[in-house]
């Protein structure tokens, strides 16, 4: 497909419906398996719900971050386009938010939230190489910050010195954390290295005949293609509109911030003194460990981990009630909104291809 026309309405409907109800399913599933085992292993099999988490100013303070979470999640992209040189309307933006939502908490590896930004950009006339630039980089963004910051907080936070990740694990993790960060730097900043290294893998899955000659020379020549117009995208971020990068950077900064501070604000609405800057450590490394779970939207292992980290700081009973609050209001809602707002759009799809 040439990367500057519109692309067809198959889109999403390319996506077979069987396995994203499979995968929506498992979601359900090992989200609940992963509460079971913080009801089972971390609080002693204790519950009780709080009524103080449905008070009104409660649930002002929960609408108005919520507000600022999901209006940073947009504008992150919108002011990363900006500084592509393409524009999309803040409208659309914020759909595409509540898209990506649903499509990279109900796939493995949040493989399908890029493909469905992807696909939703395209139909807005951004072209193939921005759209997945435009998409890597705002990850990239975040993934930068969270990398960063996971070494500091797992040698620095009083709560994680007895525990198992500390010390010696945390040192080897800052190791794997710099060649991490030194990989993503190759690719952006000097991609054409990378060519040798995959055209030498393209020759030998031929060599061992796991490919043809003609996928070979498609392969090499596609490879080659996207990848010097993925650097050639982030080049041309990095000479956008000053205004427009540091504005992208800074809503990162926000979007982060406001989703690690969904924990703090529950806990000091059941009455506990917890220190916000540990509160947001905690769920700086939760979220580092939750980027290499291979389950869907990370489901199962995000509760446990979040149950294990945080079994020392709440009380039996309120463990379970704070880990689904917050999975609900940073993951389910917005997953909901999403089947929504993904199905109107779909509807919308279907509708402007009848016509035509």
């Amino acid at each position: 497909m040439d990367p500057n026309t519109s692309p067809s309405s198959s889109g999403l409907r390319a996506i077979p419906f069987k396995r994203l109800v499979l995968f929506t399913i498992l979601f359900i599933l090992l989200s609940s398996a992963g509460v079971y085992v913080i009801y089972a292993q971390f609080a002693e099999r204790s519950f009780s719900f709080d009524w103080r988490l449905v008070s009104f100013p409660f649930l002002l303070w929960v609408l108005l971050l919520l507000i600022v979470y999901y209006v940073a999640d947009g504008l992150r992209l919108h002011f990363t386009l900006r500084a592509l040189g393409h524009r999309m309307s803040r409208g659309k933006v914020f759909r595409l938010v509540f898209i990506n939502i649903f499509f990279s908490n109900v796939t493995p590896m949040a493989t399908g939230g890029g493909f469905a930004q992807i696909w939703y950009m395209q139909r807005q006339g951004i072209p193939l190489g921005t759209a997945t630039a435009a998409t890597t980089i705002r990850t990239l963004l975040a993934v930068v910050f969270i990398f960063v910051a996971t070494p500091l907080f797992l040698l620095s936070l009083e709560s994680l010195e007895n525990s198992a990740i500390s010390g010696q694990i945390a040192a080897y993790l800052a190791v794997f954390i710099t060649l991490y960060l030194g990989f993503f730097a190759i690719l952006l900043l000097r991609t054409r290295w990378l060519l040798p290294p995959l055209t030498l893998i393209i020759n030998a899955l031929h060599r061992v005949n796991l490919i043809n000659t003609d996928r070979q020379m498609h392969w090499r020549f596609k490879s080659k293609r996207e990848m010097l117009r993925f650097a050639h995208s982030f080049a041309a971020y990095r000479k956008g509109a000053p205004g427009d990068v540091l504005l992208s950077v800074i809503f990162t900064v926000v979007f982060l911030l406001s989703l690690f501070s969904f924990p703090a604000l529950l806990m000091q609405a059941l009455g506990y003194d917890v220190s916000y800057l540990n509160v947001v450590g905690l769920l700086v490394i939760t979220t580092f460990i939750m980027y290499f779970s291979p389950t869907p939207g990370a489901s199962g292992i995000a509760e446990g981990v979040f149950g294990h980290f945080f079994s020392g700081v709440l009380s039996g009973n309120h463990l379970v009630l704070v880990t689904v609050a917050w999975r609900l209001l940073t993951i389910y809602l917005g997953m909901l909104i999403g089947v929504f707002v993904t199905q109107a759009e779909l509807m919308r799809t279907r509708s402007m291809h009848g016509r035509a």
